[in-house]
């Protein structure tokens, strides 16, 4: 019986998972012609902007973690504190979930515009005195602020739900313990709640880590073609040029970071064996 009821799941992953990836992985060492061989790799890596997008994703995900799992973090807490209307901030943290990923970069887009939001409120306070262009592509840095805030407003929400989940399972006994030996917040966080949330984070970093690999939308809304990533080399290697074995070169390097990147997670947060289960 139980084998009975994995089996639709392990038919689904097979058939929608497992089977494109064996056809991703055939194609990206393999030639034009079918011939087996490394052209395909050696012709991503000879690719000018491979190097470029590598960094770059890599830097996005430098940024957006720490900063949405600190965020997250505190709007969790918020949320599951005992104070009156706390519960109606989860609906409206709740509320990016439903835009997709190019609506909200369309919508971070006509924030950071000249003629946009940020820049009239600047204005209005007196604190700028003609329109900044925030999106400057002559200043990749600042672009890549523009989209980590973008990005970070976008999937937050999801992380939240997660801290949400383990902060109310963690036993009250924790805290009121805290509590008697007179714990402060920072003292409260460190010492009782971050350990119990091993597992949890554990959870929102590996799910996190991986969607960031595969940021596409937002960095073409704000960015177009002057910043790019690993998922915009792809898509641009199988549009643009018809090459679905460099296209696939380039998967096959998301799905390896993603795998590297899951393996450091679980290596530095390791679920102790014991109350944390």
């Amino acid at each position: 019986m139980p084998y009975l009821l994995v089996a639709p799941s392990v038919v689904y992953l097979a058939v929608f998972f497992a089977s494109p990836m064996v056809q991703a992985f055939a194609l990206a060492f393999t030639d034009m012609d079918g011939t087996p061989g490394l052209a395909s790799i050696e012709a991503m890596l000879a690719d000018p902007r491979f190097w470029s997008a590598v960094g770059t994703t890599l830097l996005l995900l430098a940024l957006i973690l720490p900063l949405q799992f600190a965020l997250a973090l505190a709007m969790a807490l918020v949320v599951t504190s005992r104070l009156r209307g706390s519960g109606f901030w989860l609906y409206v943290y709740m509320l990016p979930l439903g835009i997709s990923e190019l609506g909200a970069g369309i919508v971070w887009y006509s924030i950071f515009i000249e003629q946009g939001w940020l820049n009239s409120v600047l204005q209005g306070l007196g604190l700028i005195d003609k329109p900044y262009i925030w999106l400057d592509y002559r200043e990749p840095l600042q672009v890549i602020g523009a989209i980590v805030v973008a990005e970070s407003w976008r999937s937050t929400s999801l992380i939240v739900i997660i801290m949400v989940a383990g902060l109310q399972a963690i036993p009250k006994d924790y805290l009121e313990a805290a509590d008697v030996f007179h714990a402060g917040p920072w003292q409260r966080v460190r010492h009782v709640l971050l350990p119990l949330l091993r597992p949890t984070l554990r959870t929102a970093l590996i799910l996190r880590t991986v969607f960031a690999f595969e940021v596409f939308a937002t960095v073409i809304a704000l960015a177009g073609t002057g910043t790019t990533v690993l998922a915009i080399q792809a898509n641009r290697t199988y549009t643009e040029f018809q090459n679905p074995h460099v296209a696939s070169a380039y998967g096959l390097v998301i799905l390896l970071l993603s795998l590297a990147s899951v393996t450091a997670i679980l290596l530095a947060l390791p679920v102790r064996k014991g109350r944390e289960e």
